[in-house]
């Protein structure tokens, strides 16, 4: 069972959505009740509700897909790294060998 959101953007398999959504809900009542205690304006503070929620989503968003690409950059560095120590370990490439001076000459 898939929760869809304005019909299009499924949160439960998008990475990064369902975070969104809760925080930028979170946003919304914290905007809009603050701006209700301050001002006693119904209309207006549900339109910065709305703004809210909408700000508070956005920026969440940005961030944690920022924080998820990086994630995967490093996962790659790291799966790369990992496959080339397995590829050079024990051979003249190896850079945690220790060339010794026969070595060197023969190089």
């Amino acid at each position: 069972q898939s929760f869809k959101l304005l019909g299009f953007l499924d949160v439960k398999s998008v990475p990064c959505s369902r975070e969104s959504v809760l925080y930028g809900s979170v946003g919304s009542l914290v905007v809009g009740l603050g701006h209700f205690l301050a001002t006693s304006r119904v209309r207006r503070s549900c339109d910065f509700a709305v703004g809210g929620f909408i700000c508070t989503m956005l920026g969440y968003w940005f961030y944690c897909r920022y924080n998820l690409a990086q994630h995967r950059i490093r996962q790659r560095m790291l799966k790369e790294g990992m496959r080339n120590k397995i590829l050079f370990e024990g051979s003249s490439l190896d850079p945690e060998r220790k060339q010794t001076g026969n070595e060197r000459s023969d190089s």
